[in-house]
């Protein structure tokens, strides 16, 4: 007669073994995400600062709402991104802080200055 506790020996090896492999892989995204981040930070900073004039072609948000139901807390945030075409007709896309997102409209023309992939500033045109 099997004992009902043969299955409880399978989970009590495999558990630990399910526990390492995730925190390992998890660790692994995390350096992964990390690394990548510095990566990118480190070649914008290589790059030259470049002013080119440009026109605000569109603009977009996006939002993101976590719930925590053990304290229900909300938490949005929101990612604005403003797309800029330059004179030779090819299009830059950057993230830019929100009070830069709401004094852009589309259709305005002015000097972008950006570095890599960062965005620095747009000086509209009067």
């Amino acid at each position: 007669m099997d004992s009902p506790f043969g299955m409880f020996k399978i989970f009590s090896i495999a558990f630990p073994i399910l526990f390492v492999i995730m925190f390992v892989f998890s660790f692994g995204i995390f350096f992964f995400v990390i690394s990548r981040m510095f990566k990118q930070k480190r070649q914008n900073d290589a790059s030259p600062k470049l002013t080119v004039d440009a026109k605000v072609v569109s603009r977009r948000s996006d939002h993101s709402i976590s719930h925590t139901s053990s304290t229900s807390s909300m938490h949005s945030t929101t990612w604005h991104y403003v797309t800029f075409e330059v004179e030779s007709g090819d299009r830059l896309e950057f993230s830019v802080s929100g009070q830069d997102y709401g004094m852009m409209a589309e259709g305005d023309k002015g000097k972008l200055t950006f570095q890599g992939t960062r965005f620095i500033e747009f000086d509209r045109f009067r």
